[in-house]
């Protein structure tokens, strides 16, 4: 998982987080029409955008690399 922060206001919590997902996954419908996803497997993940929900800034929002 990936953590953010804002430098405009601080914010170290709440993001809207902008995404294009490739992926294989395994549904199963029952006999009633009901769909299961059943195994999920994410093939390529590319992140378009991170919005700021507090401020609304998208420029200044990074990526925090916890240390340890």
């Amino acid at each position: 998982m990936t953590l953010y922060r804002c430098d405009q206001c601080g914010n170290k919590t709440r993001f809207d987080v902008f995404d294009t997902v490739r992926r294989r996954r395994f549904e199963h419908a029952d006999l009633g029409g009901d769909v299961e996803v059943e195994d999920e497997e994410i093939l390529e993940r590319t992140i378009d955008r991170v919005v700021c929900r507090w401020c609304e800034s998208s420029d200044a929002v990074i990526e925090v690399h916890p240390e340890g």
